[in-house]
């Protein structure tokens, strides 16, 4: 009776979250839509040369912080040169690199170290030196040279740095797209009735693209199994995911391969938290829990045009590496405000956003892992129905095709990336076999993830390896 009673509950817990779940993905989707269709009607009729010849377009500081990325520093440097906009600076942080990559980049750019006050706004690691070109044009690059810290810390020393009134935190491992800054900034002239604080745009995977001198001039769908299924991941999370939340006004995470920021708020709540490895949705956070307690009406925006590219982990080992430390930087961000969680003085954030990372970004593979369990000893027991879980596994495989499916057409309609009708096909039956093949890997690294943060304690990055975009040569660097 007893067990009856037990099952009964395990298994009205497990179809309520389960509904509430694929509820919540099909909200997402719907108006992620509608904001996809408004965003591709603006564009249609906006100005960007305006904002390129205005006088009044803002100083924006490009930060890339590096550490060890020889392979690609020069090229991704030289790509930075080339963006259309009027007044920006770039400020590459070397963080304390074991290889050649300051010396490539003195080589590359002519540089000279020069004597330079600095005043540390933020806390950060102690500056080696400042480097400034010879050359009138690369004038306004600017390379600093520090002990390493971290990936958070190397931004704080960017931050100090930085002359505008705003500044954008890439990875210089990444390509962004040359408009990418008057896109960026145009929501923060848009807006009057409310502050905008940030603003983030839609990341592509670089693999099997072509790439020269720093600039995409071929995109290709990747020929590896794993980069298609992050193509699919990220057309889920940026257009489907992002895109939804930016329109509700609940966005907690904008890449911290692509953001723009208001350097005021970033100052005024301390900068990027160094503890972590989930610094760039950190940050997000508590640049709106700042704003809340200062009584501002703001906003964090996404944009649907895709404005950065780079390499995805092409390896499971580079990969679970990578997600592990996607588990654990979501897990810190969650706990240090916990406070926000069912807060109504935090108001949608509070009440939807938070509990929504709590439910079902951070609880899903736990619950998913537990159901598995569950169902594997009522197996041995006998006590599947087998036709009502057949007709179940094909419910929540169709569904899962289905959001992959509208998240390629998503793409298709809106960016029209893809060129020729065997990329499409090919990432089509790649959704396919991703639920099969890569899901249970996520869930897998997830589960480490966990078991890694509050067992073993663990607080570093690990390692990636990058191949470069244009040579062969294989390099491990801080990812």
């Amino acid at each position: 009776m007893h067990f009856e009673k037990l099952r009964y509950i395990i298994e009205s817990f497990f179809v309520i979250y389960t509904i509430c779940l694929f509820a919540v993905y099909l909200i997402l989707a719907i108006v992620s839509a509608f904001e996809l269709f408004k965003n591709y009607q603006e564009k249609k009729i906006t100005n960007y040369d305006a904002i390129i010849s205005t006088p009044f377009a803002p100083l924006i500081t490009v930060i890339a912080p590096a550490y060890n990325e020889s392979v690609t520093i020069v090229e991704n440097i030289k790509a930075l040169h080339g963006l259309y906009y009027p007044n920006y600076e770039i400020v590459i942080i070397n963080d304390g690199s074991k290889d050649n990559t300051l010396e490539k980049t003195i080589v590359a750019f002519d540089l000279e170290k020069v004597p330079y006050v600095y005043d540390y706004k933020i806390p950060c690691a102690e500056i080696r030196g400042v480097y400034k070109s010879c050359k009138k044009a690369y004038g306004n690059l600017t390379v600093i040279d520090k002990f390493n810290g971290g990936k958070a810390d190397a931004l704080n020393s960017g931050v100090n740095l930085a002359k505008g009134d705003y500044f954008i935190s890439i990875d210089v491992d990444s390509i962004i797209d040359p408009y990418a800054l008057q896109k960026l900034v145009k929501p923060f002239f848009e807006e009057t009735d409310k502050k905008v604080i940030a603003t983030g745009g839609v990341i592509q995977i670089a693999n099997s693209c072509k790439i020269k001198d720093g600039q995409v001039v071929e995109i290709n769908v990747p020929d590896e199994f794993l980069p298609r299924c992050q193509v699919l991941e990220y057309n889920r999370a940026f257009l489907m995911g992002r895109m939804a939340w930016s329109r509700m006004d609940g966005l907690l995470l904008i890449s911290g391969a692509l953001g723009l920021f208001d350097i005021e708020v970033v100052v005024g709540c301390g900068g990027y938290y160094t503890k972590t490895v989930g610094e760039d949705m950190e940050l997000v956070v508590r640049m709106r829990e700042y704003m809340v307690n200062k009584k501002v009406d703001y906003k964090v925006v996404y944009i649907s045009d895709p404005l950065c590219i780079t390499e995805a982990p092409s390896t499971l080992k580079v990969l679970g590496s990578q997600r592990n430390r996607w588990a654990r930087g979501t897990i810190d961000t969650i706990l240090l405000h916990k406070n926000i969680f069912f807060n109504p003085k935090y108001g949608f954030m509070g009440m939807i956003s938070h509990p929504y990372w709590v439910l079902f970004e951070w609880f899903a593979p736990l619950i998913e892992t537990f159901g598995l369990i569950y169902f594997l000893v009522l197996a041995i027991l006998g006590e599947i129905y087998w036709p009502f879980f057949f007709v179940m596994l094909l419910f929540v495989y169709s569904f899962a095709i289905a959001l992959s499916t509208y998240s390629i057409l998503y793409d298709h309609l809106v960016n029209h990336r893809y060129k020729k009708k065997s990329m499409i096909i090919k990432l089509i039956v790649t959704s396919w076999l991703e639920p099969f093949l890569y899901h249970p890997l996520t869930v897998y690294w997830a589960l480490r993830g966990n078991f890694d943060y509050f067992i073993r304690r663990k607080k570093g990055w690990g390692k990636m390896t990058r191949t470069g975009f244009s040579k062969p040569d294989e390099e491990t660097v801080k990812s």
